[in-house]
């Protein structure tokens, strides 16, 4: 897989995307992360990558001829299956897009920034837009890396144990279960018995149980399609 990301801050990306499972993803050649500088490819002599809206109002915009530049550059040499926007107005991010996601090839990630972008970028190249919330950030470049992390640790080769992807939260709609270590006992806290059984099939039972009274406590929304 490939992750194209168009920044105007890069320095923002280069520690959440080199290190733990993404690094070791990139290094095993499971994915390949270019993060490029939007102001490469602006033409002014400073570099300005944003402007005044036509509308007026406080705040900048992210102007059109540079953000098309850089794309273009990238769909010139290959085929793209999406090309995201982050921005908090977008469609919200769940595991559900992350799965889809991860079964692509290529992939281009524009990180919003200022009061946005020209919305003839929305028009003609955004394939998908997305928010990880209903809040507002200074850019959209955390957005990015939390998209790229969580599609990265999707793909097959890019954990040592493949499995515990599957099981994290929001995977089949439900919550992840309360899990314990060593010692089974600490300070008059004790490990459940049946987890100490060594039954996996009750194991297993009972780990689905706690999963679900978990959702219905804390997110009953994911439980509406049950």
């Amino acid at each position: 897989m490939r992750i194209d990301i168009l920044t105007v801050v890069p320095e923002l990306l280069e520690s959440p995307l080199g290190h733990s499972i993404i690094q070791r993803a990139k290094d095993n050649g499971v994915v390949e992360i270019y993060i490029h500088n939007i102001r490469d490819f602006s033409e002014d002599k400073h570099n300005k990558v944003d402007d005044y809206a036509f509308s007026g109002g406080a705040g900048m915009v992210m102007r059109l001829e540079p953000i098309v530049k850089a794309i273009e550059s990238l769909t010139d040499q290959r085929q793209y299956d999406e090309i995201i926007f982050t921005s908090p107005d977008g469609e919200p991010y769940t595991q559900k897009t992350a799965n889809t996601l991860s079964l692509k090839e290529n992939i281009i990630i524009l990180c919003g920034h200022y009061k946005g972008i020209d919305q003839r970028i929305r028009d003609h190249f955004i394939t998908k837009e997305i928010s990880v919330g209903d809040f507002v950030l200074t850019g959209g470049e955390l957005a990015a890396a939390i998209i790229t992390d969580s599609v990265v640790r999707l793909l097959p080769g890019a954990m040592g144990d493949e499995t515990s992807a599957l099981t994290d939260s929001f995977q089949d709609n439900l919550l992840a279960p309360p899990l314990y270590t060593r010692p089974a006992e600490f300070r008059g806290w004790k490990v459940p018995d049946i987890l100490l059984s060594g039954d996996h099939k009750k194991i297993e039972r009972w780990q689905e149980e706690q999963a679900y009274k978990r959702t219905k406590l804390l997110r009953p929304d994911l439980l509406d399609d049950e």
